[in-house]
């Protein structure tokens, strides 16, 4: 079997990648670690029995490099953000005590990404219900893996993909028990019928973020982090489903401001995505229906023309 089917087995069975590392993409330092951290077992020296024996990883610290290559940290070593006593192996137990850093440690006071906001983001931050239950306990990593994390809302002109991306982070956590008790200890919440008020509750599932709902709209921020329990979540139709949707101040405000930039004002207006919250236009119907716009009018034109001359 060749190496690329082996690997591609690998993936469907294990549900992780096994592809090789690329030098040029994963720093070299980092092939250490990920020689361990990309396989479902590791080799341990047993002193007791002085038999190199191997053991389960446990499925939390198995990294995808997949991911990992297109994260925004691709280029970080990982003693950049863990101790460096991590380079002695086998790991001390204590190690796994140490405080991991927030986003705010390492962009907090940095002019190089000042637009990102990073001290606004954790002002906000600090009035949700995750703040509010957890405190300290919950950090950006509960959201945001600093080993996978892309900034998609900021890239992507895909409002699909970045719905999906955004609710997935969500999800993680609120359909996982396992993980969700990390950080509550209440019951984890069954999120089908704590949304049974919502009409077509599946295709808002798939077209809008949980946080449109769930989150304060702050203007000068791309995405909100102040996140609201269900009792303030916003249950109002109108306030999406209308000309002055708040999804244009959220979901679609990068996408509209990124359109304006491209293509001018006018072409921002001709293609807003925007005009009926939820739906996506088609772009066949989009430039049919224009051409049949501008045929009309030509034929108007050409009509009035006739008539001038036969008068």
């Amino acid at each position: 079997m060749s190496s690329f089917l082996r690997n591609l087995t690998l993936i469907f069975i294990f549900g992780i990648s096994y592809l090789p590392i690329q030098s040029q993409t994963i720093p070299e330092g980092n092939r250490h670690c990920l020689k361990c951290h990309t396989s479902q077992t590791f080799t341990i020296y047993n002193e007791w029995t002085e038999l190199n024996e191997k053991r389960l990883m446990n499925p939390f610290y198995i990294l995808d490099t997949v991911q990992l290559k297109t994260g925004v940290h691709n280029s970080f070593n990982c003693i950049d953000c863990h101790s460096m006593d991590y380079e002695t192996y086998p790991h001390n137990g204590e190690l796994k005590l140490e405080p991991l850093n927030t986003c705010i440690d390492c962009h907090g006071g940095d002019d190089a990404y000042a637009s990102y906001q990073f001290e606004k983001i954790e002002e906000e931050f600090q009035k949700s219900i995750h703040f509010e239950v957890s405190k300290e306990q919950f950090t950006c990593s509960k959201c945001h893996n600093q080993h996978y994390y892309k900034a998609t809302a900021r890239t992507s002109d895909n409002i699909k993909d970045i719905v999906e991306y955004s609710n997935n982070m969500c999800i993680s956590c609120h359909s996982n028990m396992d993980k969700y008790q990390l950080v509550s200890e209440h019951e984890n919440p069954k999120l089908i019928q704590a949304h049974e008020w919502l009409p077509n509750q599946q295709l808002h599932f798939e077209h809008v973020r949980c946080i449109e709902c769930h989150t304060v709209v702050v203007d000068s921020l791309n995405v909100s982090h102040n996140i609201h329990g269900r009792e303030n979540a916003e249950r109002l139709c109108a306030e999406c489903h209308s000309a002055n949707s708040l999804l244009k101040a959220s979901l679609y405000k990068y996408q509209n401001l990124q359109a304006r930039s491209q293509g001018g004002s006018l072409n921002a207006i001709i293609s807003n995505k925007s005009y009926v919250i939820g739906a996506y236009q088609t772009p066949l119907l989009n430039l049919l229906s224009i051409i049949i716009f501008i045929s009309v009018l030509v034929g108007i034109s050409i009509h009035i023309l006739f008539r001038i001359l036969k008068k």
